[in-house]
């Protein structure tokens, strides 16, 4: 009889561990990240100038990490034109990416991005706990990591998890 309740045992022990993390939120990773490291890359502008996490720090700001490489990038692109459009200031940050390829896409879809800074190695967006592209990440005027979302940004998960905090942040300024 108690050999039969060690896999009776195991087989609810897992049942739970599995349950349990069917109801969580796959696009939800939190970042091990508090606040923006220091960073000076080059922008995609021609000729290049410069942008750094100063450029980015004293007020709310969205950054976004993206690639001319990615397709889900692409899905998003409206979105934050529109955002763009709305006045809140977007930066990008390009990783790995090759500067004429991310220049065309920008050329050809429109440039959502206050500034874009080029992370050609990618080293910026490993220091920002990157996962992937799109990653944005919502910061707050000290340089906070406020909110960061795995995956394309869209109307639905914009007003659901970003414009929440945004007006907190505006009714603590």
């Amino acid at each position: 009889m108690g050999k039969f309740l060690i896999p009776l045992g195991v087989f609810l022990a897992l049942s739970v561990f599995f349950a349990v993390g069917l109801t969580r939120d796959p696009s939800y990773i939190p970042t091990p990240l508090q606040t923006l490291p220091a960073f000076t890359l080059q922008t995609l502008d021609e000729p290049p100038q410069t942008v750094t996490e100063q450029d980015i720090i004293g007020k709310p700001a969205l950054l976004n990490v993206w690639g001319s490489w990615c397709a889900n990038c692409g899905v998003e692109h409206d979105f934050l034109m529109r955002l763009a459009r709305s006045g809140g200031p977007i930066y990008g940050l390009n990783w790995s990416d090759q500067r004429p390829a991310a220049r065309r896409r920008l050329a050809r879809l429109g440039d959502p991005y206050v500034a874009s800074a080029f992370d050609e190695e990618g080293r910026v967006a490993i220091d920002l706990g990157g996962y992937g592209a799109p990653e944005p990440v919502l910061i707050d005027p000290q340089g906070y990591f406020v909110h960061k979302h795995i995956g394309p940004l869209t109307p639905q998960i914009w007003e659901r998890d970003f414009v929440p905090l945004l007006d907190a942040m505006r009714g603590s300024s």
